[in-house]
This record gives C-alpha cells, structure tokens and sequence, in this order.
C-alpha cells in the first residue's frame, strides 16, 4: 500500500512538472531565489514584491492582448504597436481635448477605440489576404507602423502646451507627463499599504474585468467558433463558420486590447512615451506569453497571468538583487541583459507557423 501511494505521489510530481514544464519550474525556482535572497542582500522585500505587483498589472493587458489572434490561428501578435498607437492617440487626444484626472482616463479609452477598430480591421484585413506567413508580415506591420508614426507626432496639429515642444510650439514631446490627467489613476483606486508593501487593487481589478471578459466571450457561440478556427480552418469552413470574418475579429480584438494595455501601462508609469517607444512593446508580451506556456497555436488566461509574473517578476528583481550584491547602479544595463535574454529564450520555443 505504501508503495503505491509512493508512485501515486511521483506520478503526480511528474505530472505536475511535465504540464508546467522544466524551464518555467527553473525561471519559477529562480525567482523566488530572488525574493529570499533580497532582504539578505540589503533589498526591501515588501518593495520588491509590490513593485513585482504593479509592474505586473501594468503590463498584463498587453500579454493578454496575444490571446483572440492565437485562438484564431493569426499566431502571435508581433503588430500590437499599431493598438499601441491606438491607445497613445487616444491618451493624446484626451488631453489635447482638455479632460483631467480620471476622466481623461476613460476618455482616452473612447477615444481610442474608433482607430483600433479601424487600424485592426486593416490590419486583419492584411492578414487574410496572406495566410500561412501572418507573423512575419504582423511584425512589418508593427515596426513601419512605429516609423510612421514617428514621423505623424511631429506633423500632427496638437496645441496643447503640455505636451508640444516649447519653443516651436509644434510637434509632440518625447515624453509627456501624465500629473494632473490619468497618473496611478487606476492604481491608486482602493490601494492597500502596509509599510512598504502595497496593493494596487484598482489596477488588478481592471486586468480581472478584461482577463474575465475575454475568458467570457471565449466560452461563446463566436467565441468557440474562433478556436474551431484556430485549430481547424478547413473544418470550421466546411461547418459554416466564415473564417476571415472571425480572424478579423480576433485581430480587431487583439488591436483593441493593445489600445487599452498602453494606457494601463501609462498610468501606472505615470507619462506618455512616444515615438519609438511602441516599438520595444511587442517582444516583451510575446515573450511573456510564450514562457507562460502558450504557443503560437494555443493560449489561455492562465499562460498569461504565469508569463507575465515570471516576466515582470525576472526583469523586476534581477537588477535589484545584482546592484546590492556589486554595489553598483547597474540596473539598466542588466535589466537589458535580462529582458533580452528571456525574450530570446521565449522565440526560441516558437517552432510551428500559424494555420492558414
């Protein structure tokens, strides 16, 4: 009898690791070697796991943004700057249009999402017309789109002083401060602190209501219809589901939520970054997702809440943890090392296409 509660215990041991997987349970373990040896070498741990926590609820709109077009069988979402140009529009229009405080928030939001329905459904468009190649042309997407708009928030005409160069009173700044408009809006919402450490519960709340609104429309009759997609495009055809319409709309989705995920990300940052900034957006989710345990060809709410905490929580503790042990301010240069490095080890998993 022991002996069979021994096996029923290593099987389910090996059960566990064999559906985690070895380099996340590693990625995982390395982690909390970070947060236990934090205090050891001089770090504040309760610092250290709230800002693990916001950066987290700051970045998880993006990864889930991956979800629709991986159910569709679009693959990953390499042109999510063009919603990141959706949602930095809208933040810029808010302003510019004289909303403040959280107002400026939502509006930003309503704002946004007339360009990210228009923006993806070109995008998704796109996509149909080049199937079995989606990623690669998502990615050029993604990047002239970035150009582009380089270009744009300089010719644009925006007036309002916080935002434009001082002395030619044309163009967008670089950067543009968000004190007075959305800064910690959503952050700062029910906030817990004890101590050091604190809670944004308002942000966490606003990634469960699009965590569960996604999960939702999933477990719909469209919903279903864009995983059938997904996984079989020709049978979903024959059964009479219009496979182009639903990829468009996992992409319009996709868009829209990239839209949203920047303007969490930049309250929680507290300013708007602009020109090539969304150009650096797009590797970091895909990654996140990829050690989640998604593939190109498969995602769900769990992959993303995985990957996005052992992401965030990597690039988050890593520098800290290495600047107390040196006693040096490093932390850019290894925060670089380290997020690319994980980023190259999530694109090396990536070994089947999408489905046409």
């Amino acid at each position: 009898m022991e002996e069979t509660k021994t096996l029923t215990l290593k099987d389910r041991i090996r059960g566990f690791i064999d559906s985690f997987g070895v380099p996340r349970l590693i990625i995982a373990a390395f982690l909390l070697a970070l947060f236990i040896l934090a205090p050891f070498v001089g770090a504040d741990l309760p610092t250290q796991i709230s800002n693990t926590i916001n950066r987290f609820c700051w970045n998880g709109i993006l990864v889930l943004a991956m979800v629709p077009m991986v159910h569709s069988g679009c693959g990953l979402n390499f042109g999510l700057p063009l919603g990141i140009i959706s949602g930095l529009l809208g933040a810029t229009l808010s302003i510019e249009l004289g909303f403040t405080g959280a107002i400026s928030f939502f509006a930003a939001i309503v704002i946004a999402t007339p360009f990210a329905l228009i923006l993806g459904s070109v995008y998704g468009w796109l996509l149909n017309k080049i199937k079995g190649g989606e990623m690669m042309i998502a990615t050029y997407v993604g990047f002239s789109s970035v150009s582009f708009m380089c270009m744009m928030w300089l010719l644009l005409p925006y007036h309002s002083p916080n935002m434009v160069w001082g002395l030619s009173g044309k163009g967008l700044r670089t950067t543009i401060s968000l004190e007075g408009y959305y800064s910690q809006v959503l952050s700062n919402f029910l906030k817990i602190q004890i101590g050091n450490f604190s809670i944004p519960t308002g942000a966490l709340l606003f990634f469960a209501l699009m965590a569960f609104g996604i999960w939702a429309f999933l477990h719909t009759k469209t919903g279903t219809a864009m995983t059938a997609v997904g996984s079989n495009p020709a049978f979903a055809r024959a059964a009479g589901i219009n496979v182009d319409k639903i990829r468009m709309l996992s992409v319009v989705m996709s868009t829209w939520l990239g839209a949203v995920g920047i303007l969490a990300y930049e309250q929680g940052f507290g300013f708007i970054q602009l020109y090539m900034a969304p150009f650096y957006m797009a590797l970091p989710a895909v990654s996140a997702i990829l050690i989640g345990g998604a593939s190109v060809n498969k995602a769900t709410i769990t992959n993303v809440i995985i990957g996005t905490i052992l992401f965030q929580g990597i690039v988050t503790m890593t520098p800290t943890v290495m600047n107390n042990v040196i006693h040096m301010d490093m932390s850019e240069v290894i925060r670089i090392i380290v997020s690319q490095g994980m980023i190259l080890y999530a694109l090396t998993r990536k070994s089947e296409g999408s489905k046409g």
